[in-house]
């Protein structure tokens, strides 16, 4: 240790320097590597601060250690002489993973050799400062300096920043002169202009959104998954990744992987068919076909269905269902046991090749990141060949024994399983086999037989990209990049399919598509629109940061879409019968109603208006309050669309009470007083259900035991769900199919529920019309 630390301080390193990077043991080796090969080149004297200080920078930032040799000789012949030359260089070795390097080509884009004369710098800086020389005259010592020295660094890409920064001080006080008074002075910013009060101000989560969906930051979701945007590979550049490991075939390997694909962008959707998707998944649907599309690329919808004890034809159903319902249409369905038999030949190879064993260790003593080795370890691969093809055929118990991959994972896992034994029939393949492969296995795989390119999937799995690089590299096939970005998670909801079960197990919800739940079978029930779900994750962006956030701003997304979507019905929860004394007893007539108040092109429909309405009941007071603007016994009110205005004369009640019913007489809304509201109302209506949802939690995380000690089932929020079965809506809506919306006037959004019969309309309430903190 002495010793290495004597060797840090001798290129110039400070003792307290040298004794931090002795604590990184990578670097440490890395840099130690470094110096040895460069006092071999030049000797001990001949490693001066200058190279030290380049060594150090390289040895930290190096991921290829084989190019270490190679770039210390470089440093101390002094063909890389400054650390942009080194970025340079650093740079080229990362593109150019195979061997030879070609030296021409290396010193060509590191600048090796260039000199750059002050003569040159002089003349450059010279015709800079006369092109922007009427704008520095102008604005003088407030002109943006950084652009001039910008133009310059780049007319003079190797010369030396600080001489180049030293010519264009010098020329500017040349042209300029000393800095004066009012030079000296704040630029004051030019105020931006107020927007006009008629545009208001929009909360951030009530940003416009486009077909393509707006983020808050008024990106589009097509924009944001644009390679470029994301820094993401190039198609046959894998190697240019970070930690992708490079092997002696890699480049034949990506030649043949262009040769087949053209070069096109490849992703996929891979979920497992033992659950309904949930809001998180959307994200993941979004990312992974939006990806692809946004790149003119293709995506596969993929069934990672590797383990038949919780498979359901239902769930392969539903899944796809919901990819279509977002409008994304899978290049192809393929599943995971698809290649079960390639998969398992892979394995034998994998044995063969001394990468693999068949362990005896049972489930339980496999727990836990500190399990010790198995002691089957180093077991021959003759032996373990013999015990895997046993196990193929059923001759092992369940548990008794399993194939694992020898190796080690970022999380500290030692040999994770790849077969494990399961005498379950599998939905595609029957009994044909009776073991089936672990995802830490499959998945890699599977993305390198069907070419994918860029293999998206949340931050949780980041800790199986070595796995996923080394399983391939094992097996010399080819090997995709893995890419982790965040989770969206919600409040006050939960999304795991365990618990999701618990909840339709006990009763608290009715299935896994009850409105309450955050599934997208739910949502859709609700009538959540698909556009505004795709819209939200838009506004939620591709962030690589793990996402918590609050259902309203989901709401607002559905709001945006479902203003413009769904046609205006007039609906009356809590009925209040009306008789208009001074309409003949029988009269009808026909009302004209806009189907989008905001936009009559786009067409009405009519309801029919007679002498006997219903109101709601909130809409009428025997007492007058302060601020009440709706109908009094001294206060008369509008009726929406009708052009009557009404006013009260007498009130019915029941042996209890109760207001039952009003009498009221009507003028026509041209001649009356302008009344201070206009209520909505239904005559000759239908009679429906009506189901108004809340929070289906008490708390925002339900799933923290130091807020909910009792656990998730005891944060159930009792009026989660209120039904009203004699609700009253208009006739417009008799012939609505399941799921069709509607916005009912003064009341909120409401889809068909597919309950519905001819004889009884269920409607679901979607989203109320505005924003309500205790409303889901």
């Amino acid at each position: 240790m002495a010793d290495t630390l004597t060797l840090f301080t001798s290129i110039g390193l400070s003792e307290q320097k040298a004794k931090e990077t002795l604590k990184n043991e990578a670097l440490s080796s890395a840099l130690k590597d470094a110096i040895i090969q460069a006092r071999r080149t030049c000797g001990a004297s001949g490693v001066d601060k200058a190279i030290g200080t380049l060594l150090y920078s390289m040895a930290s930032r190096l991921k290829d250690p084989k190019r270490l040799a190679f770039l210390s000789d470089g440093i101390v012949q002094c063909k890389i002489c400054t650390e942009l030359q080194l970025a340079a260089a650093l740079e080229f070795v990362k593109s150019h993973p195979q061997d030879p390097i070609n030296q021409g080509e290396f010193d060509e884009a590191c600048g090796v050799g260039v000199a750059i004369t002050p003569e040159q710098i002089e003349e450059a800086v010279e015709s800079l400062i006369k092109k922007h020389k009427e704008q520095l005259l102008k604005e003088r010592y407030h002109f943006n300096m950084g652009l001039l020295m910008g133009e310059a660094r780049s007319a003079l890409k190797w010369a030396d920043g600080k001489v180049v920064k030293n010519e264009v001080d010098l020329q500017v006080l040349h042209l300029l002169g000393p800095k004066t008074e009012a030079d000296l002075e704040k630029k004051v910013k030019p105020q931006k202009a107020k927007v006009a009060a008629s545009e208001g101000k929009l909360k951030k989560e009530e940003v416009a959104v486009t077909d393509e969906g707006m983020t808050g930051e008024g990106r589009s979701l097509m924009e944001q998954l644009r390679g470029e945007a994301l820094k993401f590979h190039k198609p046959g550049e894998n190697y240019k990744t970070e930690g992708y490991v490079v092997t002696p075939n890699t480049m034949d390997l990506l030649k043949k992987h262009m040769e087949l694909t053209g070069g096109q962008i490849r992703s996929r959707f891979p979920p497992e068919p033992n659950g309904i998707l949930h809001i998180g998944h959307a994200k993941a649907i979004n990312f992974n076909f939006g990806f692809a599309k946004a790149n003119n690329g293709i995506c596969f919808l993929r069934y990672d269905d590797t383990n038949p004890e919780k498979e359901e034809e239902k769930y392969f159903t539903a899944i796809r269902d919901m990819v279509e319902w977002l409008g994304y249409e899978p290049f192809a369905v393929t599943h995971a046991s698809d290649n079960f038999q390639q998969l398992y030949d892979l394995a034998v190879d994998l044995v063969r090749r001394g990468h693999a064993f068949v362990c005896h260790q049972k489930g339980e003593e496999l727990k836990g990141h500190n399990a010790p080795p198995s002691p089957w370890r180093d077991r021959p691969a003759e032996e373990s060949l013999v015990l895997f093809d046993r196990m193929k055929k059923g001759l092992f118990a369940e548990g008794e024994a399993t194939l694992r991959m020898k190796m080690v994972m970022e999380d500290g896992k030692l040999d994770p399983v790849a077969y494990r034994i399961k005498y379950t029939p599998h939905h595609r393949t029957g009994d044909e086999w009776c073991i089936y492969p672990t995802y830490d296995y499959t998945h890699c795989l599977c993305d390198s037989i069907e070419n994918i390119t860029h293999s998206l999937c949340t931050k949780e799995f980041q800790a199986r990209r070595s796995s996923y690089f080394w399983l391939c590299n094992a097996l010399d096939v080819y090997c995709p990049v893995q890419w982790e970005y965040g989770r969206l998670n919600l409040t006050y909801t939960v999304v795991s399919k365990r618990k999701i079960i618990k909840l339709v197990e006990t009763g608290v919800v009715r299935d896994w598509d009850d409105p309450r739940l955050f599934t997208l079978t739910a949502l859709r029930r609700r009538g959540f629109p698909p556009e505004a779900i795709n819209n939200f994750c838009a506004r939620v962006g591709v962030t690589v940061s793990q996402t918590t956030t609050e259902p309203h701003l989901l709401e607002a997304c559905v709001r945006d879409v479902l203003n413009d979507t769904a046609p205006r019905a007039m609906a009356v929860l809590q009925p209040l019968r009306v008789t208009i004394a001074n309409l003949p007893e029988g009269s009808k007539s026909d009302v004209r109603v806009p189907d989008f108040p905001a936009n009559e092109a786009k067409g009405s429909h009519a309801v029919p208006f007679s002498s006997t309405i219903f109101i709601e009941q909130s809409d009428f007071r025997e007492v007058m309050e302060k601020g009440y603007k709706r109908l009094t016994p001294d206060q008369p009110v509008g009726l929406r669309h009708a052009g009557y205005v009404i006013s009260f004369q007498k009130v019915i009640k029941d042996a209890q009470g109760k207001v039952v019913e009003l009498e009221v007489t009507c003028c026509s809304s041209e001649t009356a007083e302008k009344p201070k509201a206009f209520i909505h109302w239904v005559s000759q209506p239908l009679t429906c259900e009506v189901r108004l949802y809340e929070r289906l939690f008490l708390h925002k995380h339900p799933e923290d035991q130091s807020v909910v000690p009792n656990g998730f089932l005891s944060d159930i929020n009792p009026d989660s769900l209120h039904v009203i079965s004699g609700a009253l809506v208009d006739t417009s809506v008799k012939r609505a199919k399941a799921l069709d919306r509607f916005q009912f006037e003064r009341v909120g959004y409401f889809s068909l529920d597919p309950d519905s019969t001819a004889d009884k309309l269920i409607f679901n309430r979607t989203v109320t019309l505005k924003e309500d903190p205790g409303k889901i």
